[in-house]
């Protein structure tokens, strides 16, 4: 993620501190020696898969898995309990129930918490397990074309016991690597091997192939939910018990009320307080936890913007037709106005890369994740744009109670 999305950030901030040019690298330190271990957290577990031919670590099948996300460690309450109750009976018969099983929620539910116990339960059993994200899926599938190695590929997917795939929807408008996941599940299906995929809607709503919502739709489809107040405590209370910090009834329940649906968040609010006390060293009451999380508060309470207000405002503000952004015209004015409407699209309307991508009339959600990448960076370079885009937030924010 440091890689990936913030290496730009943290280097130009680094770099306006030092007030020299830096080179930004990043090493996870193992918990054992100390050293740097590439790529793997400390105390991860690894499991391997039956692939035969393997050239290394990146090449081989295997499964890096958080240690914390466990059967153990997940909360259950009535809006996750039947998904979690799927998950627990298929390690006990995989390959024979619930095949494939397909597991569905908006993001920071659970969805990823439950894939890796499932693998770290399979893999106890001594089983081959392949649990990999869809993007990575993606990268891999086209690397192998691209070398000529898609036989290789093809054995270490379909010589798994079972495949686990994160984010699923994310292989949607990529043609080949559809048709490749399709046949590589078709393979492990007729063999009895199991097969588990999340996404963040409904298999017959995402943007995927028929043949493939098909097949996910074919076996059991459960959902998460957002958490109630009860189960909100609940979860407050092991990631506090977790961090080894002591919270009253006050803050818990100050917290748990604000309904911020997403655990993530609620983790991260959370994890908010707890630095602003150990920072200002301050007890923890439910003053101070007002104080530290009171703009979290503020935006977590906002109801998502209807995309259609959002492309109007931008459109507007540009002074283009609403067709010209959702278009395909590359001048430079539309082209920003374009980004712009990505950016506000995932900021305002909360709304998926692919989801992003299909309202703006089909575009690939790699195109998307850039935009914002980009727009991220413009941002925080460029007053002026950030100027322009507080006047489009107001013409949105008038609207959105209009």
């Amino acid at each position: 993620m440091l890689e990936k999305r913030l290496k730009g950030t943290i280097a130009r901030a680094v770099e306006r501190v030092a007030g020299r040019p830096v080179q930004v690298t990043f090493q996870v330190l193992s918990a054992s020696s100390g050293g740097p271990v590439q790529g793997q957290a400390p105390g991860t577990e690894t499991a391997h898969t039956h692939s035969t031919s393997r050239t290394g670590p990146d090449e081989a099948a295997v499964v890096r898995l958080n240690p914390r996300f466990t059967f153990e460690q997940f909360v259950v309450g009535p809006s996750n309990e039947l998904a979690h109750a799927a998950a627990m009976a298929l390690t006990e018969q995989p390959g024979r129930i619930y095949n494939p099983l397909y597991i569905y929620s908006k993001v920071g539910l659970g969805k990823t918490h439950l894939l890796h116990a499932l693998a770290h339960r399979l893999v106890a059993r001594g089983l081959s397990v392949i649990y990999v994200s869809s993007e990575r899926y993606t990268n891999e599938y086209i690397k192998s074309i691209r070398e000529g190695s898609a036989e290789r590929f093809r054995e270490k997917y379909r010589g798994a016991d079972a495949l686990l795939i994160d984010d699923i929807q994310f292989i949607a408008g990529k043609e080949q690597t559809q048709e490749g996941f399709f046949h590589t599940f078709n393979e492990l299906h007729m063999l009895g091997k199991q097969v588990v995929a999340t996404g963040d809607e409904p298999a017959h709503k995402t943007l995927l192939e028929e043949r493939i919502k098909s097949r996910l739709g074919g076996g059991l489809v459960v959902d998460i939910q957002p958490p109630n107040y009860e189960l909100r405590m609940a979860i407050l209370r092991a990631k506090a018990d977790a961090l080894g910090v002591t919270l009253s009834i006050s803050v818990l329940d100050l917290l748990a009320r604000k309904a911020l649906m997403n655990i993530r968040e609620l983790e991260g609010c959370l994890n908010r307080i707890v630095a602003y006390a150990q920072l200002t060293r301050s007890p923890i009451t439910a003053e101070l936890a007002t104080c530290a999380v009171a703009d979290l508060f503020t935006a977590g309470n906002r109801q998502p913007v209807k995309p259609d207000i959002v492309v109007g405002a931008v459109a507007e503000h540009f002074g283009i037709d609403s067709a010209a952004i959702v278009g395909r015209r590359r001048d430079k004015h539309t082209a920003l106005a374009r980004r712009v409407t990505m950016y506000l699209l995932r900021e305002e309307s909360h709304l998926s890369s692919t989801r992003v991508g299909a309202t703006l009339g089909g575009k690939d959600h790699s195109t998307v994740l850039y935009a914002q990448k980009h727009m991220e960076e413009q941002l925080e370079a460029d007053p002026g744009l950030r100027q322009e885009l507080t006047v489009i937030r107001q013409v949105i924010g008038n609207r959105r109670g209009a």
